[in-house]
């Protein structure tokens, strides 16, 4: 048998085992990856001719094969499978394109599977349920939905088959343009670590890249340190003292602890109330001795919640029913204890209290009265004067304020109408907090004793449906308007749309006001929540917080409480924190940025060497993508860059292509309806 006539037998046996039966290869382990597929994937792998495809989806870790020209008619997705038994169903598919889609994420199930040999499994999709709308696609992307183990799965014979079930045609709109630009000759900002803060520490708190924790909230007003465990939950539940189902042991110690196991600061609230918890078993208006009330507590019918049956308020007992009296020396023992604990200073600052104005409806058995102006800064002086002796250094904040109302009244003026005012009135007809910060300052003058380092308040929008945590609607009409209320913290030309109905421009005005009465604070919200966290509007709000906070110079702010893991709100976080999975993170100089568009939002940062810059490009738009213009000139030319996406629909942040090359001064990103992208770039200094 001749050379010319084994080839061509070779050729043939070949052609019989593969057979042209109209699939598209994508990866096989007899010819790697198909013609014009290319392996952009992030997860580590193998990925050789001669071989299945071993992939590492530990750390939910993926892999994306993408053929920018592929055209056809397919009707399913299939390959072969082989993973460890310990992983169980781990694994979700989904197409993707460079264009403007959304498509399904499918997570495989026991309908997907087909027997197979050698240990693998048989996997088909239907491209029915990857891509219900017939949209365009140009890759497929595998991704563990949850943690697994490092051992690699094995994965081959991927290939679309074809079919009349669908067209890959380009059905999506064309997204609309926006220009933006980064000022890198601008003078750039420090941007403080601690503006990415949380409150409490839902279990997994630290897998948001958090830098700071705060020890705060209503019960914590009560908070009997000397006992450990022991707090009064005030009128959130029934006035009742509670353990909380705290292990044994302090719990500010614990909460100092877990920061610093995790490298995570702590922010300690101390009571100013004057009384703390006696016990865990006590509570207020006891139903044995006031009568029936509006409501008991379900583990304890005689643990009323203060109201008669028709719905005035009781007069509480004497406060020692439940408490004991804290006078600033108590809490100046406390911070004793704690820095005689916290050699390191984990403790980044400590708070004057929770909500004061808020005082006679919260806490209204130990404090009925409304506070007014003198007596918040009587006790902003005794306390922070007692605080400041035990701990020179200390860092201490307050007043605290609920919100809007709170920064220009006081509690008497609320219980008296805002329309009178009386106690503002008798101050000059000043507003609260700059009043506050004003007399603080003098004190100090007077005194030599520095009371007050950061003015703290908290932030809340009050738009209707917008709640807080996990609540609030999230139609169409209420979702835009909790991204728009972001504005009442940075915008003087927004006019806020609830009841409030004028320019909050919170952080701007808080700037003004302490450097027209005290100049030289710094700036804190200890709290703020913008609701629906697990919905995309709550995480797009919560991003352009973060964003805003870092450009206009905040110290610190605290998102109440914690974003549950995995949504929105926390992959929010994750774009500043964490974006690769592997520490990559919002660098420490704020440098200018601005967009054209009320639909699109950036923010930026670089290292001091101005070598690499980070940016976080957000598209508030739920139905149409962003092509972005983006203007670099002054940053110096574009090395190399990485891309991370979060839109609607996924399920993390997910490694993108980096899509068409730099121009001269800038770069184009497609931003996906409702996402949030990050570019990671690394730059080359221009000479001049």
């Amino acid at each position: 048998m001749t050379r010319a006539l084994l080839l061509l037998l070779s050729n043939a046996l070949a052609a019989n085992a593969m057979p042209d039966d109209g699939r598209t290869r994508i990866f096989d382990s007899r010819e790697g990856l198909g013609s014009g597929w290319n392996d952009l994937g992030w997860a580590p792998r193998s990925v050789a001719r001669g071989a299945s495809a071993a992939i590492d989806f530990s750390r939910r870790g993926g892999w994306i094969l993408a053929n920018h020209d592929l055209s056809g008619s397919f009707a399913q997705l299939t390959f072969r499978m082989r993973a460890p038994e310990p992983h169980g169903d781990f694994l979700e598919v989904w197409l993707d394109s460079s264009l403007p889609v959304t498509f399904a994420r499918i997570r495989l199930g026991p309908t997907h599977r087909r027997a197979g040999a050698g240990g693998y499994t048989g996997i088909v999709l239907s491209l029915r349920e990857l891509n219900p709308n017939g949209a365009r696609f140009d890759r497929v992307v595998f991704q563990a939905f949850r943690e697994v183990g490092r051992e690699p799965v094995l994965l081959d014979d991927i290939a679309l088959v074809a079919g009349n079930a669908q067209r890959n045609e380009e059905s999506a709109r064309a997204p609309r343009p926006v220009r933006m630009s980064i000022d890198c000759r601008s003078p750039t900002r420090p941007i403080s670590p601690l503006i990415y803060g949380i409150a409490g520490g839902d279990p997994g708190w630290w897998h948001l890249g958090a830098t700071a924790r705060r020890w705060g909230g209503n019960a914590n007003t009560r908070y009997n340190w000397e006992l450990g465990n022991a707090w009064n939950a005030g009128h959130d539940w029934f006035f009742r003292n509670t353990d909380y189902g705290a292990p044994p042991g302090p719990a500010w110690a614990r909460f100092i602890d877990e920061g610093i196991e995790r490298g995570v600061r702590s922010v300690i609230t101390l009571p100013t109330i004057g009384w703390v918890a006696k016990d865990t078993r006590s509570y207020s208006f006891p139903v044995s001795l006031f009568g029936p009330q509006r409501a008991a507590a379900p583990e304890n019918r005689d643990m009323g919640n203060g109201l008669s049956p028709e719905g005035t308020a009781l007069k509480p007992l004497p406060p020692s029913r439940t408490s004991v009296p804290a006078p600033p020396s108590f809490i100046a023992r406390w911070v004793t204890t704690i820095q005689e604990k916290d050699q390191g200073r984990n403790v980044a600052a400590y708070i004057l209290d929770n909500e004061p104005m808020l005082w006679n409806s919260t806490h209204r058995d130990v404090h009925p009265e409304a506070v007014t102006y003198d007596e918040l800064l009587e006790r902003t002086i005794a306390y922070g004067s007692a605080i400041r002796k035990a701990d020179p250094e200390a860092v201490i904040a307050g007043p605290a304020l609920w919100g809007w109302t709170a920064y220009h009244y006081s509690a008497a003026d609320a219980k008296g109408g805002y329309a009178l005012h009386f106690d503002r009135r008798a101050h000059g007809n000043v507003p609260l907090l700059p009043w506050w910060l004003r007399s603080v300052r003098e004190h100090e003058k007077r005194t030599g004793v520095r009371l007050i380092d950061l003015v703290d308040v908290h932030f809340y929008p009050q738009g209707g449906g917008i709640g807080i945590g996990a609540k609030g609607a999230t139609d169409a009409k209420t979702a835009a308007l909790r991204i728009r209320s972001t504005r009442a913290l940075w915008d003087p030309s927004y006019v806020d749309e609830s009841w409030i109905k004028e320019p909050v421009m919170l952080i701007p005005r808080l700037h003004r006001w302490v450097e027209e009465n005290a100049p030289g604070l710094g700036i804190s919200i200890g709290e703020y929540n913008f609701g629906a966290e697990g919905h995309m509007s709550g995480g797009l709000a919560l991003a352009e917080a973060l964003g805003r906070f870092g450009q206009s110079g905040l110290t610190s702010a605290y998102y109440w409480m914690t974003p549950p893991k995995d949504s929105p709100a926390f992959w929010a976080f994750r774009a500043y924190r964490d974006f690769d999975g592997e520490g990559a993170h919002f660098l420490d100089e704020s440098v200018p940025a601005r967009s054209d568009g009320a639909l699109a939002s950036i923010f930026a940062s670089r290292d001091a060497g101005g070598d690499r810059l980070v940016a976080v490009l957000l598209n508030f738009d739920p139905d149409a993508a962003a092509a972005a213009q983006l203007d670099l000139a002054g940053c110096g030319k574009v090395k190399s860059r990485r891309v991370f996406r979060f839109a609607a629909g996924d399920s993390g942040i997910v490694p993108q292509p980096p899509g068409p090359a730099p121009a001269a001064h800038g770069l184009r990103q497609l931003l996906p309806a409702y996402s949030m992208v990050v570019l990671d770039l690394s730059l080359v200094q221009s000479d001049g």
